[in-house]
């Protein structure tokens, strides 16, 4: 496998994918051949950002791995709250570390960090722009539940426009043949232009609506996904707009009996507990999964990628990216590195329109 750094899930391969995928089935029906494939080795685990699922699977997928775990769940605890640059705090872990495990609330930081890092950088999430582990979730959770991926509707539901997972989880399906989505969102917050530029580039087929219920019928799949406070920088604005979809078991009635529903969590209001009951709920399968998933991505990588001096990269003289959400607005000394989507020239760190 050539994959060194996972920073955004068209990183990966089908052949990639198929290979993590028969990893993950290996580890999920005989874990305890792998509890000492990483020994020794060193997961840093730099989560700028809270997180539950994300976290803590890693971390148990490192450890069930025979591997150990050093890091912070809160950057005041670091010295970036002193104002060190994110390339310093990267290539000090670097000297740690095996392997890097960030999350962060900025759009493009885990590609920062893949230009200074000696040793390879997974994304786990990346402000509202990417979050590829969790589609290795994804996509483990519909292989093994349904047992192969082709020929499905799948509903997206809910923050489209600042739903990491969403995006990356399209990105991923795109590898997939017969696969339609329904992107059911309102208007606010429907997906982003460089997502929608990136479904017309691979000749996807999509449908933008507002109406939960009409679509329903229709779904194989529904990924619902809750309204990000976080993401909103205008309270009064998030209050108008939580809530706006609220699944539970009467609007059910008319989906598929072998649909499957999910959620990359936290939920807050946009799944009622009544649902959890349901047979169809299959999101709290669907972190079991993640932790199998990553356990795969880390003994491949890990393995197959050991240290390596990274490229010397120009000092940048200030951003050509105009996304106030971007890690070059920041840490301007970042290259100015761009790339083509839809015949438009796109920022390389978040993917927005220059």
């Amino acid at each position: 496998m050539k994959l060194r750094n996972l920073i955004d899930i068209e990183d990966l391969s089908l052949e990639e994918w198929n290979e993590l995928y028969g990893l993950a089935s290996q580890i999920i029906a005989h874990p305890k051949d792998f509890v000492d494939a990483l020994h020794g080795d060193v997961m840093a685990s730099l989560f700028f950002e809270p997180s539950t699922r994300t976290n803590f699977s890693f971390q148990t997928a490192m450890m069930r791995l025979g591997g150990s775990v050093f890091g912070f769940a809160d950057p005041k605890s670091s010295s970036t709250s002193k104002g060190e640059t994110l390339k310093d705090t990267i290539k000090m872990v670097s000297n740690y570390a095996d392997v890097i495990v960030m999350r962060t609330p900025t759009e493009g930081a885990a590609k920062a960090a893949s230009l200074y890092a000696d040793v390879p950088v997974i994304n786990a999430g990346d402000g509202g722009h990417m979050h590829p582990t969790q589609t290795l979730a994804d996509l483990t959770t519909i292989a093994t539940l349904r047992g192969e991926i082709r020929d499905l509707n799948v509903g997206l539901c809910g923050d489209l426009k600042n739903g990491r997972t969403v995006h990356s989880l399209i990105k991923a399906l795109a590898m997939f043949p017969g696969i339609r989505f329904y992107l059911i969102a309102p208007r606010d917050l429907a997906i982003p232009a460089y997502m929608v530029e990136f479904m017309k580039e691979k000749g996807l087929k999509f449908v933008e609506v507002t109406n939960l219920e009409a679509t329903m019928p229709q779904l194989d799949v529904l990924y619902m996904t809750r309204i990000q406070r976080e993401r909103f920088t205008d309270p009064l604005e998030y209050d108008r707009l939580k809530g706006v979809y609220i699944l539970n078991r009467g609007k059910l009635r008319t989906a598929k009996k072998e649909l499957l529903i999910m959620h990359p969590l936290p939920r807050v209001d946009e799944i009622t507990l009544d649902v959890d009951e349901d047979p169809r709920a299959v999101y709290f399968d669907q972190a079991r999964y993640a932790m199998y998933a990553r356990m795969a991505l880390l003994l491949t990588i890990v393995k197959q990628q050991g240290r390596k001096k990274p490229e010397s990269q120009e000092i940048g003289t200030g951003p050509l990216c105009h996304n106030p959400r971007c890690i070059t607005q920041t840490e301007r000394y970042l290259p100015n590195l761009t790339k083509v989507t839809g015949g438009k020239c796109c920022c390389a760190f978040c993917d927005k329109e220059i």
